[in-house]
């Protein structure tokens, strides 16, 4: 076989089990379209960098080595820690995916470790200023009484704004107080839901809700603009801003600034880590203990503000 033929086998084979892995991930793993896409995307660029050295490696002779010469490919490219990190997480499962399917019989990502990616702690709001936001509402103005209800929610169930923007009338169980939310790849969750935000709820939805003209297919999504439509998440982003710079507050914030929020003062009250895990959807207990880090933070914070011994060290 000439080379020219090994090539375009091996680029054939390729495709096979890329389209295999895609199915995978939506089918199995449940992932979103737009997760998928990044997936394939990463893969994609293993095999174009092979496909760059000239060389036609079968999926089964990929080595540690070659991916050690991907990664240094990619940092010359100027593409950060973080991003790499990324790239090599979906690798990490594509060859996964391969040795499940066995189509390969060692993982040559296996011993290869992530880039350090420095942890930025999110930004969180102190009750004070959650309650000061609250109190800016202007509730003779029905689209502030929505916008009141959405910040209840967020903060009183910490959803991702997707989450909040897909809620359903139906998913909402007022006497048993929680409601089903849809998160990430379709999986769904059930999450408590407090008395102030349900009654914030019943408020949007007998003083304003009750007299917009829905639009047809959107009669179960609970919060709707004027026209009758679902929010976008654009249209929350700038309704938080704008309460936000009337309450004062100089941090930088978003929708999912309550989802932070949220978390943070569950773990300062004491609340068990898993269950707020399960309630924010983490499919891993690791990225819901970045809450305990701001935990720890905020009593440092403390005792460098009212301790004698460290108040002159500020």
């Amino acid at each position: 076989m000439c080379k020219t033929d090994l090539c375009f086998l091996c680029f054939v084979i390729w495709q096979i089990h890329i389209k295999a892995f895609s199915a995978y991930l939506r089918l199995e793993k449940g992932l979103s379209d737009h997760s998928v896409e990044a997936y394939i995307h990463d893969v994609k660029k293993l095999e174009q960098f092979i496909e760059g050295t000239g060389s036609s490696l079968p999926l089964k002779e990929i080595d540690a080595e070659t991916i050690r010469l991907f990664l240094k490919d990619i940092t010359e490219l100027g593409l950060g820690a973080t991003t790499q990190a990324r790239i090599l997480s979906g690798l990490k499962s594509f060859f996964n995916f391969l040795l499940l399917e066995q189509v390969i019989q060692t993982d040559p990502t296996e011993l290869i470790e992530a880039p350090r990616v420095g942890r930025k702690l999110p930004e969180v709001l102190t009750v004070i200023e959650i309650e000061g936001l609250i109190e800016k509402f202007d509730l003779s103005k029905p689209d502030e009484i929505r916008s009141k209800a959405i910040l209840e929610v967020l903060y009183g169930c910490g959803l991702r704004v997707s989450e909040l923007t897909e809620l359903k009338i139906s998913n909402i169980h007022f006497d048993q107080e929680y409601i089903k939310v849809i998160g990430k790849g379709n999986k769904e969750r059930l999450v408590p839901i407090g008395n102030v935000a349900i009654e914030s709820i019943k408020d949007y939805m007998a003083t304003v809700r009750n007299y917009i003209p829905v639009a047809p297919g959107e009669e179960d999504h609970l919060f709707l603009n004027m026209r009758g439509k679902r929010l976008s998440r654009m249209s929350i982003f700038n309704f938080i801003k704008e309460i936000a710079q009337k309450a004062g507050i100089k941090k930088i914030i978003s929708p999912h600034t309550f989802r932070h929020s949220f978390a943070t003062h569950l773990v300062e009250a004491g609340a068990d880590l898993r269950s707020v895990q399960e309630m924010l959807g983490h499919s891993s207990i690791t990225t819901t203990e970045i809450y305990t880090h701001l935990d720890r933070q905020r009593l440092r914070e403390e005792v460098l503000s009212f301790h004698p011994r460290y108040k002159n060290s500020l």
